[in-house]
């Protein structure tokens, strides 16, 4: 059994059934017992190993405008994908009504038609047909300015109309560039350098009984004003007879003494001591192994190369 664990690992368990059927049975006399490996069901877990949440909202009635009322901040928190596609879609349908009202124009003053008359003025000049009015709008708006395709000063609405097209595309780029760059400066990438260990531990340290665990930054660059918390996930009954599914306990991890504030130079070791105020305090070893709880790691700093 302990080769078998050591080939496979903790995640299965070893256990013991007839060559001939499909369930659990005992052992019979001259019957040579085999071992299956079967895997261990793994808990649903509240807090993933990347820090995103299981938790998803329902029922809370007009849902949708809720988001909407908060905007920018819904554009930072969606993915990757669908931030792309919303900032090409943006841009492209701008840009495609910008350029039509600068033909809509053209079109109502006759210059499609006029264009090529030597003495007649335009609104914009060599601005006769769609592809022309999009692109003198790309020149204008991205500031190229190559001298071809200008406003004449014989077409007041033209020149309301780029007044409208410089505020709108300051909004426009402001509102956008500003999401991207708040969703590319998001601590997700960072945080998978630093490094927590696979299992925590209990033990005797100092003469008392300890839950340890271990962190570490992996990146050349330190954390300033580092401070870890640790959260007790755990569901319990009061008094009362109320169920509380989620019930969040903090886990003293040095905040009496300072010992939370974290120097992450090299790889340290958090103790909660088990004590009489310790969550844990009550649970033997046994009840440990079947309890359903969650211990959530909360590490907060700041990276210096981003201060």
């Amino acid at each position: 059994m302990s080769a078998l664990r050591r080939k496979f690992g903790d995640d299965y368990q070893v256990v013991t059934t007839s060559s001939s059927g499909s369930g659990l049975q005992p052992q019979g006399p001259g019957q040579g017992p085999q071992q299956q490996l079967v895997p261990k069901k793994k808990r649903q877990r509240f807090v993933d190993k990347n820090g995103r949440c299981n938790v998803q909202h329902g029922n809370l009635g007009s849902e949708t405008s809720r988001y909407l009322s908060d905007l920018f901040t819904t554009l930072v928190d969606l993915k990757w994908r669908w931030n792309l596609f919303i900032f090409i879609l943006t841009y492209t349908v701008a840009w495609l009504f910008m350029a039509s009202m600068w033909w809509v124009i053209a079109y109502t003053r006759g210059d499609l038609n006029k264009a090529h008359v030597g003495n007649y003025t335009p609104c914009v000049a060599n601005v006769y047909n769609f592809p022309s009015a999009f692109l003198f709008f790309i020149e204008t708006e991205a500031t190229i300015g190559y001298g071809y395709r200008y406003i004449t000063d014989k077409c007041p609405e033209g020149i309301i109309l780029f007044l409208f097209q410089s505020i709108l595309g300051s909004i426009v780029d402001a509102f956008l560039i500003g999401c991207m760059f708040i969703k590319m400066s998001q601590p997700k990438k960072r945080a998978e350098t630093l490094m927590f260990s696979e299992h925590a531990v209990i033990s005797m340290r100092d003469g008392k009984l300890t839950l340890m665990f271990r962190v570490g930054n992996l990146r050349n660059s330190h954390m300033v004003s580092a401070q870890i918390r640790c959260k007790l996930l755990k569901s319990r009954q009061t008094p009362e007879g109320e169920f509380l599914p989620l019930d969040q306990l903090e886990l003293d991890v040095g905040f009496s003494t300072g010992a939370d504030q974290l120097f992450l130079v090299s790889p340290l070791t958090i103790c909660h001591v088990i004590d009489a105020k310790s969550p844990f305090y009550d649970l033997s070893q046994r009840s440990m192994q079947t309890e359903q709880f969650e211990i959530v790691v909360i590490l907060e700093g700041i990276v210096e190369t981003t201060e």
